[in-house]
């Protein structure tokens, strides 16, 4: 039998944004990868999962995981039996073939990064909010500021910020698409390369994000 966490339930719920489908490997590494294979997430977790094992609807697993007390598994070959604590109930819940979910096949090495930054949670929390209220699909990272506008539109309201950023050179404009920063809450240490790609790590370390950057992204030395 195995407890699962309150912070991997938390994981989960994160990755189920990312993807539904999910493949859990043998060990404590959880990792997903967007349809679109964009983004890439990457979490260790307090667990230690006997066996890999593959999931086609997580959102459907997690609703059944919430219907227990402190929830605990009991990994079969093809079904995971789920119970609570002091509870008499369980749910046997099946696993997804895993040709049909889709799942990283191999770990991304992250290039050479031109350009460093941290994020804390309120400032994150601060650009997304502010990119909502103006309905703003795109960010904009340029010259230390940070800014959510719509690229396609030169009349777009916007919403800007300024930031500290490491970088060799300020001839820079790194794009993100707003819906592609599905982060959990929290304070990031963020690299991004002019190979279009960027690197998001939580301040614990314990969770991680690769995001490209759309093909649009420019950088001179």
């Amino acid at each position: 039998m195995m407890k699962l966490s309150n912070e991997t339930v938390s994981v989960l719920k994160n990755f189920s944004t990312i993807n539904q489908n999910l493949v859990i490997k043998s060990g404590s590494t959880i990792t997903t990868m967007s349809a679109m294979k964009n983004i890439v997430a990457k979490a260790d977790v307090k667990e230690d999962f006997p066996q890999d094992f593959a999931i086609y609807d997580l959102n459907e697993f997690l609703s059944v995981i919430s219907l227990f007390t402190n929830p605990e598994l009991e990994f079969k070959d093809n079904f995971v039996i789920v119970t609570g604590e002091g509870s008499p109930t369980r749910a046997r819940y099946f696993f997804s073939d895993p040709s049909v979910v889709t799942t990283p096949t191999k770990p991304i090495t992250m290039p050479e990064c031109e350009v460093k930054l941290n994020l804390s949670s309120d400032t994150l929390n601060e650009i997304t909010k502010g990119a909502s209220v103006i309905g703003a699909p795109d960010l904009a990272l340029e010259s230390g500021k940070l800014k959510a506008t719509d690229k396609k539109n030169e009349t777009a309201n916007d919403f800007e910020m300024d930031l500290e950023v490491e970088s060799g050179s300020d001839n820079y404009k790194f794009w993100f698409k707003v819906e592609n920063l599905k982060l959990m809450p929290n304070s990031y240490e963020v690299q991004i390369s002019s190979k279009n790609i960027s690197h998001f790590k939580n301040s614990t370390g314990d969770v991680e994000y690769f995001i490209a950057l759309e093909p649009e992204s420019t950088y001179n030395a």
